[in-house]
């Protein structure tokens, strides 16, 4: 897959490493490619972070009810819907499904940083890690 001419989200929680799990990351960074190199930046905020937060802290414990809706409703990728791919780490296979129908293609990889994804990107390098998008189906980890 060529993102090289492309604009691309990346799952982060920090702006600067790739996050563990989509539903869970804080942040989207943004990235707009052309030839491989970056012509611009920006961090956009998901949209159901807070859900997640939550539960984490207890807040709403027991209650991934709302979370589960408002990804079904598209609430995760809407702020992304404008990109050729996202970039993350993993993925349940109903997200994963979602954006490949909403034309956001999933990308699970195994690199660290979005300086590694951008460096592969510009490589023609960058992969799906196969292995992780069978083993992070609905319901498995």
């Amino acid at each position: 897959m060529d993102l090289r001419n492309a604009t691309i989200a990346i799952a982060t929680d920090n702006g600067t490493t790739v996050s563990s799990h989509f539903s869970r990351a804080r942040y989207y960074a943004v990235i707009y490619l052309v030839d491989g190199k970056v012509i611009g930046r920006e961090r956009r905020e998901k949209a159901v972070y807070h859900l997640f937060a939550s539960q984490k802290t207890g807040r709403n414990q027991g209650n991934d009810r709302g979370a589960s809706q408002a990804r079904g409703r598209g609430a995760v990728s809407f702020p992304i819907t404008d990109c050729q791919a996202v970039i993350v780490h993993s993925m349940c296979r109903r997200t994963f499904d979602y954006l490949s129908e909403v034309s956001v293609v999933p990308v699970l990889t195994n690199l660290h940083t979005i300086q590694e994804v951008i460096g592969a990107i510009a490589a023609g390098s960058v992969h799906q890690n196969a292995r992780w998008a069978r083993q992070h189906q609905h319901g498995q980890r």
